[in-house]
């Protein structure tokens, strides 16, 4: 079988193309850089802001698993990457999307970007699953310094709490409704073990660094200020985001865990396991 992966040179969609490669499917990933390199991929130019590049990347492919950056592009390259898709006859179609965007209508980020591709997938006669996952542990990457500089955990996720997942247990999960049968259709929530507070997430950091780490708090004027390099089509949205999350939480269902833990084959990873592991990377002599 031949895979396209859109979004494969990033946290996520590598992990897939690792995934996808343990199965012996051969992958293609779609770059619009040819300096990128996925190993043991074939890199493809394509530009999903351009189908006349990017059509070329789904001729003779079977399965696509597609992730596309959030932006102010971000519909228009999902619903073309789906409609691409369609014209190529492609077997089996994975999107990444995010978790309980039908309550988040009018979110960019949200279902005001996710919803239309949503759509389109079920509307084009291909055999698509749908991935809602829950906010990445691998976000809090970005706060290094924060975290081992300041001791202090910056992302302001408030009290009501996230069921955060590992990217690599979405990983896994796209690699099976690829490449086996029971999955078209599907729509699948996607999350880890246990819900996390602000604080929580703070706490866990401060065991798996040996150090105190305090929670920054819920202030989203201090979040925009800080994120102010993002500019604003970003941190507003974020900031949105930010505050739906402190109102409303971010939670599975205990049927969402029973079925990541059977599509898995074992539960999956749990914060404190990506937290010990990055901190023994960042603290290795």
């Amino acid at each position: 079988m031949k895979a396209l992966v859109i979004g494969g040179t990033g946290t996520t969609g590598s992990r897939v193309v690792r995934s996808l490669l343990k199965r012996g499917v051969e992958v293609s990933v779609m770059t619009r850089s040819a300096e990128k390199v996925v190993n043991g991929a074939r890199m493809v130019i394509g530009d999903l802001r351009d189908p006349n590049t990017s059509e070329l990347a789904f001729r003779g492919i079977d399965l696509v698993f597609m992730l596309v950056a959030a932006g102010v592009s971000e519909t228009y390259e999902g619903v073309l990457g789906v409609l691409l898709g369609e014209r190529a006859k492609v077997r089996r179609f994975v999107y990444m999307s995010s978790q309980k965007i039908d309550l988040t209508p009018t979110l960019i980020f949200g279902g005001a970007t996710k919803l239309p591709i949503e759509n389109a997938l079920e509307l084009s006669g291909i055999a698509y699953t749908i991935l809602r996952p829950n906010s990445f542990y691998q976000n809090d990457i970005w706060y290094k310094t924060a975290l081992l500089d300041h001791g202090v955990y910056p992302q302001p996720f408030g009290l009501k709490g996230m069921q955060r997942v590992d990217v690599a247990d979405i990983a896994e999960v796209a690699a099976v409704a690829l490449t086996e049968a029971g999955h078209e259709g599907r729509t699948y929530n996607l999350v880890g073990p246990e819900i996390q507070t602000g604080p929580s997430i703070a706490e866990s950091w401060s065991r798996a660094l040996g150090r105190k780490i305090v929670y920054g708090g819920d202030d989203l004027d201090v979040f925009e200020n800080s994120h102010a390099f993002m500019g604003p089509q970003l941190v507003f949205p974020y900031r949105l985001l930010f505050d739906w999350y402190q109102k409303h939480g971010l939670h599975g269902s205990p049927e969402d865990l029973e079925m990541m833990t059977r599509l898995l084959g074992r539960p999956p990873r749990s914060h404190a396991a990506f937290a010990k592991e990055m901190a023994q990377e960042w603290t290795r002599p």
